[in-house]
């Protein structure tokens, strides 16, 4: 976690349980800096956490019901923050504020209640009492609100909402569509057909059949409902939201038969879920990820349907008894288990893309020791990981998103790189390429800050026009072991370091643009400042209002090809400018950003007093893309702010030494008469040192040696781009 989260969330900590006072946020995030330690929650931990708040809560039905609604959603961090609240319950001081808090917020709440002047319904008289009737239909109407609430939209709805938000993303490259009657004939889907049956012959009621016709006459009813198709004794029930598939059994069937029905049921409702799954997330709008997931399935469902086929053959040669089917039956019914397990999570969880892969690997991990259940979640993993490795692929080795669906981990925005000179922010660097923090799978969580940097680096230089392929670039394939991805990722990553750190340092020269600004807003170039100083002199002493900035170009064009700043190649991007408040003013402003101040400052009136060009004036520099990236408004605005200062400094200095030469004169009287000005020298004097050495310091003890710590940090990191290890 950055430290700006951590300041971030100790503030809204503080501001939830409102404290106010006492020692401040600040002592609060020190501690927590000083004192947190990686922990990663285990299966064991998680549980025993679980099972401590359940005995802990008032309610713990709901709250087994909540964690386990929460845990098929698959959200993330839920086993840390169950196992902090577990911590939580065994300390007693923090229990007892936090019931404390609990009760001024409720009366704080009661009292705005109370003292709110409108409200929006009216509250029976509590003398008044509820008939049988009128409690009756008020359950009622609870009920249905409850109901509608609770039921699962139309997937016509779900499937528009995603196409028009994927449209909106890819404006000039809608999504592909199936024609309406896919959607319009129910036959082609492979489940249930509800209202339907098998035969519209006369049905003979099985109760009236010896045993070994009942057994025959089911036998063949569960072939066909195994398949999802309604039999003539079994029939499905219609869905209720998200409910798993139930089935009605003839009251009159034998009970030896009706029980061992029941227990192959469950294979068909596992049947009718992974199908209606494949149906629906087959669909475009679901997105690559699921449509490869789907596939993966129905690779597995055709093999289940070549052994229902095979069970019918023998039924027709009469050789396949109940028992039989359920000798046979038994081995699919786990993999069923799991897929229907499986296609529910990511139902309930309305997982896309990263999202499904973290559900995938989670359940993938959390089967280790079941062999069989592992390398069936491991196989369906890996085949709907390609679609998202594709575009990994693309990302860490050339630069380039290809995400349609949005299902990746890093999001594209639109900006325009020209106005990076104008913003005064990290906004293009920041924004134009940003991490979806529910698309990033959990097996790549810890990648995903070098996966981000990886592919923005790549952008770079293709932007200005140069293919770059990655040569250790080889194929992204979903293991168990992170340690492969890691590898792979570190090899990109430290080739896309090298690439740009190469463009910028060769081809754009950075090290060649940076001694260029430390020349002339740092004021390295003496000769150049004392020409200009010399020629501007004049200029400057004007109200800023009556200065011509051409003028002042022309001169600054004259003094750099007078001095020895005449050998820079980027003395041509070197510009004035005027700014519009003087240099207090502007730090004041830089200090109130993202503060209660700031629109104080900003809207307020500008000072009465007329600013000089002395006041005013500062440097500017053009800076071309993608040296813009490094170089951009926010830095040239602090190295602005130094120049102001130093520049201010050099002119207090120029001002005294003409008092000195200007107090020569005074040698032309006599010695009695001259010990009047021996006061106004010393005080002349001392202010000429204290300038002298201040700029000095500023110069040769602060600036000096932070230039050479950058050079030498330039050169380390060239030197680790060549040898990473």
């Amino acid at each position: 976690m950055s430290e700006f989260r951590i300041h971030h969330d100790v503030n809204e900590l503080l501001s939830l349980l409102r404290v106010h006072g006492g020692e401040g946020a600040e002592v609060y995030i020190e501690l927590l800096q000083k004192n947190r330690t990686p922990y990663v929650t285990t299966n064991v931990s998680a549980h025993s956490a679980k099972v401590k708040i359940a005995e802990f809560s008032r309610t713990p039905e709901d709250f087994l019901k909540k964690y386990d609604e929460l845990k098929s959603k698959n959200t993330r961090h839920l086993d840390s923050l169950v196992y902090l609240l577990s911590k939580l319950t065994e300390d007693k001081e923090t229990l007892h504020y936090l019931q404390q808090n609990a009760k001024e917020r409720a009366e704080l709440a009661a009292n705005a209640g109370t003292s709110s002047s409108s409200t929006n319904f009216s509250i029976p008289c509590s003398t008044s009492k509820m008939s049988l009737q009128e409690l009756e239909e008020l359950r009622k109407q609870l009920g249905s609100v409850t109901a509608s609430s609770s039921a699962q939209q139309p997937l016509e709805l779900t499937r528009k909402i995603l196409r028009d938000k994927q449209n909106k993303k890819n404006s000039g490259q809608p999504i592909p569509v199936f024609p309406s009657w896919v959607y319009e004939r129910p036959a082609l889907i492979g489940d249930f057909l509800i209202g339907t049956s098998l035969s519209t012959d006369t049905t003979v009621p099985i109760g009236t059949l010896p045993l070994a016709s009942q057994e025959s006459m089911i036998v063949e009813d569960l072939l066909y409902v195994l398949i999802g198709v309604d039999g003539r004794y079994i029939t499905a029930q219609a869905l209720v939201g998200r409910q798993n598939r139930a089935f009605s059994l003839d009251p009159n069937l034998d009970l030896s038969i009706k029980e061992l029905v029941t227990r192959i049921l469950p294979v068909a409702a596992s049947y009718s879920a992974v199908t209606r799954f494949i149906e629906e997330k087959s669909s475009f709008e679901y997105g690559q990820v699921n449509h490869a997931l789907a596939a993966a399935m129905r690779t597995l469902i055709k093999e289940y349907m070549i052994l229902i086929t095979q069970l019918e053959h023998l039924q027709r040669q009469g050789l396949l008894s109940l028992q039989k089917l359920w000798f046979y039956i038994q081995p699919t019914m786990r993999t069923l288990e799991i897929l229907a397990s499986l296609a529910t999570s990511v139902d309930k969880g309305e997982c896309m893309g990263g999202s499904t892969l973290s559900l995938l690997h989670d359940k993938t991990f959390n089967y280790t020791g079941d062999s069989q259940a592992q390398e069936l979640c491991l196989y369906l993993t890996k085949a709907a990981s390609v679609p998202y490795f594709e575009i990994l692929e693309k990302w860490i080795y050339r630069g380039i998103i290809n995400d349609p669906y949005s299902e990746f981990m890093v999001e594209e925005h639109e900006l325009q790189k020209e106005k990076i000179q104008e913003d005064y922010n990290d906004k293009y660097w920041d924004q134009r390429y940003t991490v979806v923090q529910q698309q990033i799978p959990s097996f790549l969580q810890k990648m995903a800050d070098k996966i981000l940097s990886t592919g923005k680096y790549l952008n770079v230089v293709r932007e200005c026009g140069r293919d770059v392929t990655c040569p250790v670039a080889k194929e992204v394939i979903y293991t168990l072991k992170e340690r492969a991805y890691v590898e792979q990722i570190e090899k990109a990553y430290n080739y896309a370091s090298k690439v740009l750190l190469d463009f910028l340092m060769e081809e754009k020269e950075l090290v060649a643009h940076l001694r260029s600004i430390k020349h002339y807003f740092l004021m390295d170039q003496g000769d150049f400042f004392v020409h200009f100083m010399d020629l501007t002199e004049e200029e400057l002493k004007k109200p800023v209002d009556d200065i011509i900035t051409t003028r002042l170009e022309a001169l600054l064009e004259l003094a750099l090809r007078m001095s020895t700043a005449n050998t820079d190649p980027f003395k041509d991007d070197l510009k004035i400018d005027l700014m519009p408040h003087d240099l207090i003013t502007q730090l004041l402003r830089v200090l109130a950003i993202e503060t209660k101040q700031e629109k104080a400052i900003i809207s307020a009136e500008p000072t009465e007093l007329t600013l000089s060009g002395l006041e005013a004036f500062s440097f500017d520099y053009i800076v071309k893309w993608p040296l813009s990236l490094i170089i951009n408004r926010k830095a040239l605005t602090r190295y602005q702010m130094l120049f102001r200062h130093m520049f201010y400094c050099k002119h207090v200095e120029r001002q005294l030494c003409n008092v000195w030469i200007s107090n020569k004169t005074a040698k032309q009287f006599s010695l009695h008469s001259a010990k009047w000005f021996a006061g106004a020298f010393t005080l002349r004097q001392r202010m000429l040192n204290f300038v002298q050495n201040i700029q000095y310091y500023m110069m040769f003890e602060v600036m000096e040696p932070t230039w050479h710590i950058l050079e030498k940090n330039l050169k380390l990191v060239r030197m680790w781009c060549w040898n990473p290890k």
